[in-house]
């Protein structure tokens, strides 16, 4: 889709930097140059600072209000999230350096990760005729951004959501890395080009390179496979990166939906790497700042030196959600004809100590009320009250109810087929340590806050000896404790890093996991229908799109034939199971399949 070139260059006039797009650089408006600049002249010295803020997986966030909870957010360390509390932030910084010496731009993942950005992509989607515009694509605009990143979650709801997101931006969605499969040129906007006029008779020329992750090819690979590719982060800044200097670009900051770790969760399903911005900093030179995005975690402020240069590149990454938001500082010297970079600093401005901006609330109250009457519909009842706050470390109930409708599901659409007398088997994660199913009525907020994420369901043919090899992998999750040590919750989870939703317990086998012993060889007692498991007996997995697609790196499930897949959501199976059940009864479906062991005796 051709960008709106027209409109990029009217919403810049109005920020005083112009943008330009596929080279051509677009003038700011003559109201800007009026405005005072933080410019200095010691005699020939010439000097010039401006700030680059940055936001990254705002993930759907515009107010401050958790859909699932039904109030405001709020979480251990008291962080506040949204656009709203993020604009106070921008308003302020923008009027302690003047608006046209700064500029506003986002690493990805914007439009999915709330009930309010669901709602608009499928209760009441923005491409139908006459749809509404997206509430993120509203909020953006009002704040004034300049450019944003494409994030791998951009992708989850399909391209023409996307492209209608992209159409509805006043601003850029770059993806340097996100190819037409035919062509092989940008499927988007690589980069955007900014001026911001000084009055020494040259403005600063500042390019914005958007890097998108690799791993869409396989995570959402329904949606992309034979439309568009995704290569690697270094490959196509290596690209870029010279091609925006040798246009004028005094400074290049890299929006990157990339960790900074050098790590990858998809092994070596693909030739690159998935959290690659450190990586990026290192080993392309040219590049001053690199906004990070993807891996949800604050780093205020992280130096990476080029290898091929020497030169201190700044990496930033404000906390998701819009709970943090990144400075960018850069301090200019007029040298042999042109600017060159002086310093470079960043920080990060927490959310919580700023009140959400009303213009932006107001803007969006009936979206939000339409999205908050949408969640409270009552579905169902429950005949008791679950949480997930135990299932990291017990096979708890809620975590049951989630097997069993995937398991009951793929039962069904198996029936009368070629494999419909083998064994379902199903895995499913603890992605929340809040979710909750009360006792009594339970509404779509309470079935969806099980499964946050836009999973899919497929089966998929496995044996037994590729089922222990699965849990074995899954069960590095625990740090290793011996017999006689004290067991602290807290900390028996999460070794390595492994985030919860990438912990997964299987319904429909029985085992336990001896977390005295190293990783593995953990898995004891693993048995079906009351026998040890017959490591060349064959059954059906009921798993989620992504990790059946390689997410997470588990052995032999994204190798496994596909039986069967479905379209949708599987938090929206989930809801349609409860109304259709009518009531919850736990007696029906929980039971205690798996328990951590040391050396023969239960944990709990």
């Amino acid at each position: 889709m051709p960008l709106n070139r027209r409109k990029f260059l009217g919403r810049s006039a109005a920020t005083g930097a112009g943008v330009a797009l596929a080279g051509a650089v677009v003038a700011p408006s003559a109201d800007a140059a009026s405005a005072a600049a933080p410019v200095a002249s010691r005699g020939r010295r010439k000097t010039y600072s401006f700030t680059v803020m940055g936001t990254t997986d705002l993930h759907g966030n515009v107010f401050n209000w958790d859909y699932f909870t039904d109030k405001e957010f709020d979480d251990k360390d008291h962080n506040d999230v949204g656009l709203a509390k993020i604009s106070t932030l921008v308003n302020e910084v923008r009027q302690e350096k003047g608006r046209r010496n700064t500029l506003l731009i986002d690493a990805g993942d914007t439009i999915q990760g709330t009930q309010l950005s669901y709602y608009y992509a499928k209760v009441d989607p923005i491409t139908a005729a006459r749809g509404p515009v997206h509430p993120m694509a509203q909020a953006m605009n009002a704040i004034g951004y300049d450019a944003a990143a494409l994030g791998n979650h951009e992708f989850n709801y399909g391209i023409p959501v996307l492209r209608k997101f992209e159409e509805q931006c006043d601003f850029p969605l770059l993806g340097a890395n996100a190819l037409d499969a035919k062509t092989q040129r940008p499927a988007f906007a690589p980069y955007s080009m900014h001026r911001l006029r000084t009055p020494h008779g040259r403005d600063v020329r500042v390019a914005v390179l958007g890097l998108t992750n690799p791993g869409i090819a396989i995570w959402d690979k329904a949606n992309v496979q034979g439309k568009m590719t995704f290569p690697g982060l270094e490959e196509q800044a290596a690209k870029w990166v010279p091609r925006l200097r040798s246009m004028g670009a005094d400074v290049v900051i890299v929006s990157a939906h990339s960790g900074s770790s050098g790590t990858s969760s998809y092994g070596d399903q693909l030739p690159y790497i998935e959290n690659a911005a450190a990586l990026v900093a290192e080993q392309v030179p040219g590049i001053d700042a690199i906004l990070v995005g993807h891996a949800h975690t604050e780093i205020p402020e992280y130096l990476v030196e080029n290898k091929k240069t020497g030169q201190k590149v700044v990496l930033s990454e404000p906390l998701k959600w819009g709970q943090r938001l990144t400075l960018f500082d850069f301090d200019l010297v007029w040298s042999k004809g042109r600017w060159r970079v002086a310093k470079v600093g960043a920080k990060v401005l927490n959310s919580n100590a700023a009140a959400e901006d009303r213009k932006i609330t107001r803007l969006l109250a009936d979206e939000h009320q339409k999205v908050v009457a949408y969640v409270n519909q009552v579905i169902g009842t429950s005949k008791e009250a679950m949480s997930t706050a135990e299932g990291p470390y017990k096979d708890v109930a809620i975590i049951d109810l989630i097997n069993h409708v995937q398991a009951e599901t793929v039962q069904a659409a198996l029936a009368g087929g070629a494999y419909a007398k083998l064994p379902v088997l199903s895995q499913a994660s603890c992605f929340s340590r809040t979710a909750k199913i009360p006792a009594g009525e339970v509404t779509i907020r309470d079935a969806a806050g099980l499964y946050p994420f836009e999973n899919t369901l497929e089966a998929r043919l496995i044996t037994g000896a590729q089922l222990k090899d699965y849990l074995e992998f899954s069960a590095r999750y625990y740090a290793r404790t011996a017999p006689d040590a004290p067991v602290d919750p807290a900390k028996l989870t999460n070794a390595d890093g492994i985030p919860d939703y990438n912990y997964d317990a299987l319904y429909g086998v029985t085992y336990e996991i001896d977390i005295a012993q190293p990783a593995g060889s953990r898995i004891v007692k693993l048995q079906f229908d009351g026998k040890d498991l017959d490591p060349k007996a064959e059954f059906v997995l009921a798993v989620n799109n992504y990790r059946a697609s390689g997410g997470g790196n588990f052995p032999h499930v994204a190798g496994a034939k596909q039986v069967w897949a479905n379209s949708d959501e599987i938090r929206n199976t989930i809801i349609s199971w409860v109304k259709a059940k009518g009531t919850v009864d736990p007696a029906r479906f929980a039971s205690v399949g798996w328990r951590l062991t040391r050396a023969g005796t239960p944990v709990f």
